[in-house]
């Protein structure tokens, strides 16, 4: 069995380059630079794999992020909402030169970013710059570390000061304002731990990226890959140059350098502009240079720079023409005696205030509530995160401490937790200004890059724990929308892609059918929350799942929000609730009282066929029914509603379906997968109603004898027997735990969102060690597979993933609630912050 806590994953989450300096408790850590020598690879030539050179994203959710990675390199950009690209722009980096008075050095503060690492050619752009060596097997150049929202970078043995940098968003639990603002900030502590004194100074370079992030490409057609999911083109205006011009920026507690580019009225998706700035402080002499040119040699900043660690003191506001890229950059010089250390805050901000789906739609995000949507605020971002950058890491610290202290969980579990939230702010997330009907705004988490549409409800039921603990006026957002989505009707025919991976040629179905839950939220090609069920893989509206899913998590959030029972939301909730178990109902083939699969997927292992009832759809079913019973009682008693004939037709098909569960899928060990197709695996998730039954206090599903056993078939096939349980839980195995089919696609698979719910029902039914086994073989294959930062749906035995960015793996809230009893994270309880 494996075992939670392995040498290899102690390893990474810390290390001590320098006695002096080691990786903060329960964070992901690596050394500076080192490359990975057998990260997971992608399964389908069609995903996404940008390789395993990932670090912690920074930016508020909604608001656009960018990624720093393990060597130093900015290389994730989110800044489009729901759109992916990934680069290295070598010129938006920091650099530190440093002098004793004998020699003086100067390194970019980032391993080389170019393909092959290998030093550009004299005349190829930044060819005159010089960047900090990667750590080896034989020298360790400094670490990397990261417990989201905080990351750190130490640096050691090539400078004599001592250098780090903290970096962080203010992301902060039960906040619905701060959390959402575009702002990165690092807060660089020098150190000089030598006999004589050092002149430092630190370097800041930015790209004007100003009208880049948004797509050329607006077509909303639906293409199908390879693999049968739809997909949209996104062709971003990376490189635009013409109109972008930069000047100084000095306003109090600021100084810096404002990034503007062209901009339209009303302004448009990619307009605004950056703000790179600090705070003037003494013992410091801060240089600005507002225009350099990063498609050359680098020598008209680096020269001087590398020379005496200053750069042109210029402020020239010279508009781009087209091919005409410009850069600024910030220089802060101090002296250090010996034994003398000095904190120095930097921050960059942006004010991209549009986010454009199909022709004609649009959103502002949510952080314009706080400050407008001219595009005209990033000075006014840094200004404010310059001010408050302590008071925000105190308040990440107050919340995490909880966490921390758990020394009876395993640290690799705490390191987990935080930071499986990196997918809030780059999971494509949008963040809507708020509305009288929205009153924090519109929310909405990519199911991942790879299936790019929002909130898939199959999927939420286990990655929304995260959210609703910590942000749970978020959650109800999100479930308001499929509230309002059920009701609605779009008859276009769409072919279905399963059929075309089936060699069954085109069978189409309408988009959506009145009173159906729908799968998800929408994409952001479309008209996300208006026009849902994006996804054309399968018919959504013959899903056996998503009304139980969905009817599970409004009596979820009502029950256990941390800010308390939201009436108003449970009725807002309540008519979605009936129609759309009236419609599943439906399904009900031959009046047993359990809705019947059809035979192609028709549920969340979508790849999957089921044939009649099945564990899976029949257990979510029934704990849909007691949790609709209980919503019915509550709302009559508590706000006069009359739901005496709800609560009569919902109780009689509960008593119907309860007969007949058990009869028709218990074997007397585990119950079987359905009724009809006579497939002989243990399915792993066989009781996933029964665990959210547990958890919210409902009646069980099954008898508690007959849940053990199950679990106890489930971890002798699916974990031990698979793997060695070195992997985690396959989906589903022959109880021996050989595979049905060894080309298996959904059956082989280790789901890490499953997974982690798993977890939690193990540890709900009082098997803690087998829920921190099965939590600790995921974690460390993630983090010691190069998965970090994003986690995919999928992992497989021959080392490869499917759809990284998930949003199911943050399920892995659910253990710690279990672990919990639902006592919220300081901070998390608090009401939802008005405009």
């Amino acid at each position: 069995m494996a075992r939670f806590g392995l040498t290899a994953l102690k390893s990474l989450l810390r290390r001590t380059p320098r006695p002096h300096w080691q990786a903060p408790e329960a964070s992901w850590s690596r050394r500076f630079g080192q490359g990975w020598e057998s990260p997971y690879t992608v399964r389908y030539a069609s995903n996404l794999d940008d390789g395993p050179n990932h670090g912690m994203p920074l930016g508020g959710f909604g608001a656009g992020c960018i990624g720093r990675a393990p060597d130093g390199n900015f290389n994730l950009w989110h800044l489009d909402g729901g759109e992916h690209w990934f680069g290295t722009l070598p010129d938006c980096q920091f650099a530190l030169f440093e002098s004793n008075g004998q020699r003086q050095r100067a390194h970019a503060l980032a391993v080389q970013p170019s393909a092959d690492g290998s030093r550009p050619e004299a005349g190829e752009p930044l060819s005159s710059w010089d960047w900090y060596p990667a750590s080896d097997g034989e020298r360790s150049t400094g670490s990397y570390a990261a417990r989201y929202p905080l990351s750190w970078t130490h640096y050691s043995g090539v400078f004599d000061a001592e250098l780090s940098c903290e970096a962080f968003s203010p992301i902060l639990p039960g906040n619905y304002r701060q959390s959402s603002y575009p702002v990165a900030v690092f807060v660089w502590t020098l150190r000089n731990p030598t006999k004589q004194a050092l002149d430092l100074s630190l370097l800041l370079s930015w790209r004007n990226s100003c009208g880049w992030f948004t797509n050329t490409d607006p077509a909303a057609a639906v293409h199908f890959r390879d693999d049968g999911s739809p997909e949209h083109n996104y062709v971003p205006a990376i490189g635009r140059t013409q109109g972008q011009h930069n000047r100084w920026v000095e306003e109090e507690g600021l100084s810096g350098v404002l990034l503007n580019g062209d901009r339209s009225e009303p302004i448009a998706e990619g307009q605004g502009q950056w703000c790179i700035a600090t705070a003037p402080q003494p013992g410091v002499r801060i240089q600005r240079c507002s225009r350099w040119n990063p498609a050359g040699d680098g020598s008209d900043i680096w020269s001087s720079f590398s020379r005496d660690g200053s750069i042109p003191d210029s402020d020239n506001d010279r508009r781009s023409g087209s091919d005409d890229p410009a850069s600024a950059a910030l220089a802060l010089q101090c002296r250090l005696e010996p034994g003398q250390s000095l904190e120095i805050p930097l921050v960059i901000s942006w004010d991209l205030p549009v986010t454009a789906f199909a022709t004609g739609s649009r959103a502002l995000r949510r952080y314009t509530d706080f400050f407008d949507a001219s595009g005209t605020n990033a000075a006014a971002l840094a200004a404010e995160a310059l001010r408050d950058w302590r008071h925000w890491r105190d308040q990440i610290q107050a919340w995490q401490q909880p966490v921390l202290e758990r020394s009876d969980l395993p640290e690799a579990l705490r390191m987990a937790l935080f930071n499986e939230l990196y997918d809030l702010a780059s999971g494509g997330s949008l963040w809507t200004a708020a509305s009288p009907q929205d009153p924090v705004g519109r929310f909405g988490v990519l199911e991942c890059l790879d299936y790019a549409w929002y909130e898939s409800l199959d999927v939420r039921l286990y990655g929304s724990f995260a959210l609703l603990q910590l942000w749970p006026e978020l959650d109800k957002s999100v479930l308001r929308s499929f509230a309002r989505a059920i009701p609605a009707h779009d008859p276009t025919p769409r072919p279905i892609g399963w059929y075309f991976t089936q060699g069954k040629g085109r069978v189409e179905a309408a988009r959506k059918v009145v009173g159906a839950t729908p799968h998800d939220l929408g994409a952001p090609n479309e008209r996300p929350w208006d026009a849902s069920n994006y996804t054309a893989y399968q018919d959504c509206n013959l899903w056996k799942d998503l009304a139980s899913d969905f009817v599970l998590q409004v009596w979820r959030t009502f029950k256990l929000a941390p800010n308390g029972e939201d009436l108003r939301f449970l009725a807002e909730c309540w008519p979605a609730a009936v129609q759309a178990l009236h419609y599943l109902k439906t399904f009900d083939v031959n009046n047993d009282g359990l809705p019947d699969n059809g035979g192609a997927p028709d549920q969340t292992f979508d790849d999957w066929p089921l044939k009649g009832v099945s564990a899976y759809c029949g257990a979510l079913w029934i704990a849909a029914l007691e949790a609709a019973l209980a919503m019915a009682q509550q709302l009559q008693l508590a706000m006069g509603l009359d739901t005496a004939s709800e609560q009569r037709t919902f109780g009689t098909w509960l008593e119907q379906s309860r007969a007949n569960f058990d009869a028709l899928l218990w074997n007397g060990e585990y119950y079987n997968i359905d009724a009809e197709s006579g497939t002989p695996v243990v399915m792993a998730d066989q009781l996933c109603g029964d665990f959210y039954a547990r958890l919210l206090g409902l009646p069980a599903v099954v008898a508690d004898e007959r849940s053990r056993s199950a679990l106890q078939a489930v971890k002798e096939a699916c974990f031990e027997g698979f793997q060695g349980g070195r992997l985690g839980v396959a989906n589903g195995l022959r109880r021996d735990g050989t595979p049905l089919d060894p080309n298996g696609t959904h059956p082989l698979e280790v789901w890490t969102g499953i997974n982690f719910g798993l977890a939690a029902y193990y540890r709900l039914m009082g098997d803690t060690s087998t829920a921190l086994a099965i939590t600790g073989a995921v974690v460390e294959q993630v983090y010691s597979g190069g998965l970090q930062f994003r986690t995919p749906e999928a992992i497989t035995a021959v080392n490869t993933f499917r759809a990284c960015h998930y949003l199911r793996a943050m399920a892995i809230w659910a253990l710690w609630a279990t672990h919990t009893n639902w006592q919220p994270i300081p901070g998390a309880e608090r009401e939802a912050m008005a405009p």
